[in-house]
């Protein structure tokens, strides 16, 4: 088991190995479709507008070494302002495929967190970058959100709840690494060997 405070270094991420689990300490962000829909086509693939720009500045210095959890949260709105994570599940995370290589270069993250894993796009920005892919744990809302112990603010909160960029500070987030820096990637591993016990058995 490894303790990491974000932001994390390079050479932490390339320490780490598929089946490790970490529990990390420090800021992120939530970003789920809409999120990084918004950030490819505003920030990454057309030049930054005014209007933009200090949003744009705000998520680079936040992520800059940190992570974006896919989770669509749900918030509990306090009378003083306030926000607090009831629920803080992650959700499959194979629809940002299209979107996350990018994310992770522009943004210079360090690390997804999600659920089902990721493909080969997101693999190779492991590679370049580096950075690994964190599975949290399926069904456990609650008790992830536990780990939230601040909501810091949001931004796009017009998208929805679940759909905003949540800015949280978490202690001990329970991770999973299953694609890290090298290459590897458990998803993979488990999709042949799947595929080779499928094919056994259809006597393929």
């Amino acid at each position: 088991m490894r303790k990491l405070t974000l932001p994390i270094p390079d050479e932490d991420i390339r320490s780490l190995k598929v089946g490790d689990t970490v529990y990390l300490t420090g800021m992120m962000m939530t970003g789920r479709d809409a999120a990084h829909k918004f950030m490819i086509e505003h920030f990454i693939r057309n030049e930054v507008q005014p209007e933009d720009e200090s949003l744009h500045g705000e998520l680079k210095a936040l992520l800059d070494g940190s992570v974006i959890y896919h989770c669509g949260p749900v918030v509990k709105f306090h009378d003083d302002g306030s926000y607090s994570f009831v629920a803080a599940g992650p959700t499959t995370s194979i629809r940002e495929e299209v979107y996350q290589r990018e994310v992770i270069n522009h943004f210079n993250l360090k690390g997804v967190i999600g659920k089902g894993g990721m493909g080969s796009n997101t693999l190779k920005a492991c590679q370049e970058q580096p950075a690994v892919y964190f599975h949290a744990v399926g069904g456990a809302a609650s008790l992830i959100a536990q780990a939230v112990k601040e909501v810091i603010g949001v931004n796009k909160l017009e998208f929805g709840v679940p759909e905003a960029m949540w800015i949280i500070r978490v202690e001990d987030f329970p991770v999973v690494v299953t694609m890290d820096s090298h290459g590897d990637s458990i998803h993979e591993q488990v999709a042949a060997s799947s595929q080779e016990k499928f094919a056994k058995l259809a006597g393929m």
